[in-house]
Order: C-alpha cells, then structure tokens, then sequence
C-alpha cells in the first residue's frame, strides 16, 4: 500500500456498502427498493439510513417533536421488516437500518462516513421549492464522494 493512503478504497471490488435514504415518502421507497437489488446483486450490506429531524422552533413552542419523529423512524423500520418478511426466500439481502438526528443532507453525510458507503440512492425530491433551492439529493451529487443515484 502506498505511504498515505488509508486502506480503504471506495468500490474497487464492487460496492460494500450501500446507503439509501429513506423518509417515509414514496420516492424515498423507490430508492430503497432500487438499493436493493443493487445490494441483492453485487452481495452488498443495504444500510437504510432515516434522518430524524430537529425541529428546534417546533419544540420550543411544547411540539412533541422527539415523540413524532421517534415514531415516523419506528414505522419505517416496521414497514422495512414487513417487506423484507414477505421476500425471505425469494429475494435476500444483507441490510441494517440507521436512525440519526438532525438534517438530511447532514445525517446522510456522515452516515455514508461513518459506513463507508460506497454509494449513496436517494429519492427525488417531491417539494417544488427544491428545484430553485437544491434538494438533498442535488447537494450530495455536488458533494462529490459518493456515486449517488436519484431515484424519481
């Protein structure tokens, strides 16, 4: 191995890891089931990763945001399992779910680090605003890291 190299080399042998982001939105599904037949294919681990978001204004005027948030993440993670249930012996995959707090783009971010993901599949972006503003997934397209697909 060459002086200054960490050891570790995104997608050389085939992707390891793949990341997709899920919120409970229908484009967010897409991504998930689409990163999982990459991941079935190639033999990868799918980490499923969902962002919680801190909603600092909304907690403080007494939202029970932790309480909403911690319940929308168990739901996903419910409906994953009933999916991945109806499949066993058909379609398997190795996969991992993730729940983090904070921003989107932010939370994906350092769960791809932290996995070492070697892709990252996202949903498009369902808000109109996104296109004048720049969805999460046109940021993690310019952070340039990770190949990452965006699924419609």
């Amino acid at each position: 191995m060459p002086a200054g190299t960490s050891g570790f080399e995104r997608g050389t042998d085939g992707p390891k890891v793949i990341l997709a982001g899920v919120d409970g939105s229908e484009t967010s599904w897409r991504a998930a089931a689409y990163a999982a037949g990459l991941a079935r294919r190639q033999g990868s681990l799918l980490a499923v990763v969902y962002v919680q978001p801190t909603l600092a204004a909304a907690a403080a005027l007494g939202a029970p945001v932790a309480d909403t948030t911690a319940e929308v993440a168990e739901e996903l993670v419910a409906e994953i399992r009933r999916a991945v249930e109806q499949l066993r012996g058909i379609f398997e995959v190795r996969w991992e779910f993730h729940t983090l707090h904070g921003d989107a783009y932010g939370g994906l971010v350092q769960a791809a680090q932290e996995l070492k993901a070697d892709a990252v599949i996202v949903g498009a972006s369902e808000q109109a605003g996104h296109r004048f503003v720049g969805s999460v997934a046109v940021r993690l397209v310019k952070a340039g890291r990770w190949p990452v697909t965006v699924v419609p």
